[in-house]
């Protein structure tokens, strides 16, 4: 693909529904009693792969694709409902299948064998055969090197009380999932916030999900409207709940808004409207960082879909300026350090991201290609242990930049192009199907 950009963005955009409760939305469905009817549902390859993991353990899902999102129906069959699959499942590049639906099949009363591409049999699963060992499960690496494919062998599941060493939504909601089948309450306490899409849609659904008598509070990013959001650090799950088919309308995803919001910041004289954007606050990480870097954000229209906040963002172009990314915001926008690390790139000043080293267990070695891909542009960049140090404000030039077939390098790039001089040149850039179907049009469609 190759990008070339310079007039200002302008007009409003739709975003596609966000992974993570499109994700969910189908399981939940699938283990819910009746009908779970969901909109605006994300047609990437990523949920595609949840669909076709839970057609095949015998749930019916109706897929009827529209232009914005999909309207999809699943025919849930209770707790107890999934039947053993005929073949190794397969969650294609999808690390949250992979780590969520692990959790579910550790206590179904059949074995499975749980795989996915190149890409997630070098991704760690030690992180969740742990507690779920700890929870009696038999799984196990059947290569033997902590990484799928997972071979698993339903049990009996005891409820535990699992202390997390990192905070991360897939190995909370794995965990939960598992207790969904256990004796006795399952409990996650992690170091800090992660995503809570789990925890708010279980109890849409009706489990008994609780958290722990600290609040995340935060000041909103733009109209300074304080919100408080009950999470604290830990939740916890009663076992055996009849959970019951609901509507759920998915929200745009900010992991996905993110790349218009950095477009429309970066070249002068943009104005872009982002619908229905999701802007839970162990979500919206992103806007903070940009509101601190000097982002002319405005949220409009704040309103809740199902037990999600969304509003419409409003995005002008704006001077930026170097921060600090780094503690207990990284959770908050772990999705999003490549598309900060490139408005970094254009900000005036020295930015520091640590605290980071997830990155280099995603689908790339996150922080190895954005240095790479970075200093091929002409930005100042180092790499550390646990993140980057950029330096900011010169002017960069276009050049051809290696994706390793990681979406959310690929569309951070595509960003980068429209603030560069001369052509970037993008490889393997279809991988934004992953998670972003049509991106390249839509980001035509807005630089005219």
């Amino acid at each position: 693909m190759k990008i070339k950009y310079t007039a200002p963005l302008r007009g409003e955009l739709s975003i596609p529904g966000d992974k993570s409760i499109s994700h969910r939305s189908v399981m939940f469905g699938a283990l819910a009693e009746g009908t779970t009817e969901v909109t605006n549902f994300l047609t990437g390859a990523d949920c595609l792969s949840t669909i076709s993991c839970f057609r095949q353990m015998g749930i019916k899902i109706e897929f009827v694709p529209h232009e914005r999102g999909a309207h999809v129906l699943i025919h849930g069959k209770g707790l107890h409902g999934l039947t053993v699959p005929s073949a190794t499942l397969d969650a294609g590049n999808s690390g949250t299948t992979v780590r969520l639906l692990s959790g579910i099949l550790a206590g179904q009363a059949f074995d499975t064998v749980i795989t996915g591409d190149a890409s997630i049999q070098k991704r760690p699963m030690k992180r969740i055969m742990m507690p779920l060992t700890a929870m009696g499960a038999d799984i196990s690496s059947v290569n033997g090197n902590g990484c799928a494919p997972l071979s698993i062998h339903g049990k009996i599941l005891q409820g535990i009380h699992y202390n997390s060493p990192v905070a991360s939504a897939q190995v909370k909601s794995c965990i939960l999932l598992a207790g969904l089948y256990a004796n006795g309450v399952t409990s996650v306490t992690e170091p800090a916030v992660s995503r809570n899409h789990s925890e708010l849609m279980l109890r849409y659904f009706g489990a008994d999900v609780r958290t722990d008598a600290d609040e995340y509070s935060h000041t909103s990013i733009v109209n300074g409207r304080k919100t408080t959001l009950h999470t604290g650090f830990t939740a916890s799950i009663s076992p055996e709940p009849t959970l019951v088919g609901q509507k759920v309308r998915v929200p745009g995803d900010i992991s996905s808004a993110a790349y218009f919001i950095a477009a429309a910041l970066l070249v002068p004289g943009s104005e872009l409207l982002l619908r229905n954007v999701g802007i839970n606050p162990t979500r919206d990480g992103m806007l903070r960082v940009c509101q601190e870097m000097g982002a002319d954000i405005t949220l409009l229209n704040e309103d809740y879909s199902g037990a999600e906040p969304c509003a419409d963002l409003l995005v002008r172009s704006s001077h930026l300026k170097a921060v600090e990314i780094s503690g207990d915001i990284i959770p908050t926008l772990i999705d999003e350090l490549p598309v900060l690390a490139v408005l970094a790139a254009f900000a005036e000043g020295t930015t520091v991201i640590r605290d980071a080293a997830e990155l280099r267990v995603k689908e790339s070695d996150r922080i190895a290609v954005m240095t790479e891909n970075l200093s091929r542009i002409g930005c100042p960049v180092e790499a550390t242990e646990d993140g980057m140090i950029i330096t900011g404000g010169k002017a960069l030039q276009g050049a051809s930049i290696d994706s390793y077939k990681d979406h959310r390098i690929a569309m951070s790039f595509a960003v980068a192009a429209l603030a560069c001089s001369g052509e970037m040149d993008i490889l393997d850039a279809e991988c934004v199907n992953i998670s972003y179907p049509g991106f390249y049009e839509d980001l035509a469609s807005v630089c005219r």
